[in-house]
């Protein structure tokens, strides 16, 4: 959530962040409840004080043997409109809550300006994509053929887009999931977690799922609470409406977790195999920072998640978001993407974001100076590191050899039984 301070005192800046991002948000109808509420909040005020002078000068009467029958009666009714001026500012604050809620993170300078995805920049590539000498098959064919992917029982399980994954299938997914903890843990200074896998709507409003992403989450019947799109939710959320100390910043955290999305609308080949699933595995990066090193902290992060790619050997490609790209939440992404050989392109794998305090504010989340004074709100950062599921088909993809099997990276045969070979 912006400041609302911010927003009445650069609504220009703010205009442009909205153009730039191609959103169309009532600005001008939050502006105009701010003043309104603001003159009631003066109206108010002034009625408070005359009704206090005049309740003193009832008493003071009474004490004279003066009848104050009179300034009583104006004292009612001033006590009349000071209520409904309480009960119309209180429509306001919500209003202007509300309106708030909906504007999104202002974009860093340094994202490039643009309405969609063909306008994300490129920052560098690692690793060169696979040559084969034969045709290769996607992850969906491949896996189906080793006997590790079920999709027809995923299908007839739940319905469609859930996967069944069986025998070295299964311990791959494990495999990865272990090593990426191990790897964020041990080498990174991450701290592990597991949080619960269902929140409350406090949770997703912190984040900046709710109101906006409501559609795309699924929702307990008769529970208010939401089965997580990601670890970034009930993470990010360990510390709201708490103070931390500026001594103990930067905090860093991941956590492995199932997460789900009902993303509804079509996305062509996505659909197929493990790319766009309502339910997936992620290891998810959370940190909570300093606002003075916060972007130098998303270049460590981005990193981090880097480094899963590179010890996998997998090819892989950076990019930076443009304006019109961004999610709400976040000031600045970059964007992993992996190669994928069955699609001849690279495909996201990690997004990984600075929010600034844009979360912190929506969940309170701030931290004392260590001289003293008033508190400030951190600066949150997330990033996969990385989506499993993904991870599973480049490596089937990329790894894949002309009989069909496919060779296991070496940083992961430890996680695998020292199994070098799938075979069908």
């Amino acid at each position: 959530m912006l400041d609302l301070r911010f927003v009445r005192e650069n609504a220009d800046r703010v205009r442009k962040a909205l153009a730039d991002r191609g959103l169309e948000v009532p600005l001008e109808e939050l502006l105009e409840k701010d003043r309104c509420r603001r003159a009631v909040l003066a109206d108010l005020e002034e009625k408070r004080a005359r009704h206090k002078r005049g309740s003193k000068e009832v008493g003071e009467r009474v004490r004279r043997g003066e009848d104050p029958a009179v300034l009583r009666r104006e004292m009612a009714t001033l006590s009349e409109e000071i209520g409904k001026l309480e009960q119309k500012a209180d429509a306001l604050e919500a209003a202007v809550r509300g309106l708030l809620a909906r504007l999104p993170n202002i974009p860093h300078e340094s994202v490039p300006v643009g309405p969609d995805e063909t306008y994300n920049r490129e920052v560098r590539r690692w690793g060169q994509p696979p040559a084969f000498g034969f045709q290769p098959l996607p992850h969906w064919e491949l896996g189906e053929q080793l006997g590790i992917l079920d999709f027809q029982r995923g299908v007839k399980i739940a319905e469609s887009r859930f996967t069944l994954l069986r025998g070295k299938g299964a311990l791959l997914e494990r495999a990865l999931i272990n090593f990426m903890l191990d790897l964020h843990t041990k080498e990174h200074g991450y701290t592990e977690v597991f949080p619960p896998i269902l929140v409350n709507e406090a949770s997703m409003f912190g984040t900046g799922q709710l109101p906006k992403l409501e559609n795309e989450m699924y929702r307990c019947r008769d529970d208010a609470l939401y089965l997580i799109p990601t670890a970034e939710v009930p993470v990010t959320n360990i510390h709201r409406d708490e103070i931390l100390a500026e001594e103990d910043l930067p905090i860093y955290y991941c956590a492995y977790t199932p997460c789900f999305r009902r993303e509804a609308g079509s996305y062509g080949r996505d659909i197929r195999g493990l790319i766009r699933q309502h339910q997936f595995n992620k290891v998810e990066l959370v940190k909570f920072s300093h606002p003075e090193t916060s972007f130098d902290e998303l270049e460590k992060l981005t990193n981090n998640a880097e480094e899963v790619l590179r010890r996998l050997g997998l090819p892989y490609r950076v990019v930076v978001l443009s304006t019109g790209d961004l999610s709400f939440a976040a000031a600045k992404c970059y964007d992993l993407e992996v190669w994928l050989p069955s699609y001849g392109e690279y495909k996201e794998i990690s997004s990984c974001s600075n929010f600034t305090d844009f979360q912190a504010r929506r969940a309170n989340i701030r931290f004392r100076p260590a001289g003293g004074g008033k508190a400030q709100f951190v600066h949150t950062l997330n990033g996969s590191g990385v989506a499993v599921g993904r991870t599973v088909a480049a490596i089937l993809e990329n790894y894949q050899r002309e009989d069909g099997s496919v060779v296991v990276p070496e940083a992961l045969r430890p996680y695998m039984h020292g199994l070098e070979i799938i075979e069908p």
